[in-house]
């Protein structure tokens, strides 16, 4: 099973195809090809190292807050 979790973009290249994303801290990089003029502090959906969607800054917090409840209950 594979999971997508909500990444912010920190970095694009010249191309506006690939550049970085801040993934719980850590940097990775993302290729952007499939979304059209993403830009600096958009939020994304990253698989396989491809940005497939574009969320906004709403659902991408509320994305994280229920993966880390998850987390959590499995903690307790």
């Amino acid at each position: 099973m594979c999971l997508a979790i909500p990444v912010r973009v920190v970095e694009v290249d010249s191309s506006g195809e690939a550049g970085k994303v801040d993934y719980l801290g850590t940097k990775m990089g993302a290729n952007f090809a499939l979304i059209k003029d993403i830009r600096i502090g958009d939020w994304v959906v990253v698989h396989a190292g491809f940005a497939i969607s574009r969320l906004d800054d709403k659902e991408a917090r509320e994305t994280l807050a229920m993966l880390r409840e998850v987390q959590n209950a499995g903690e307790a």
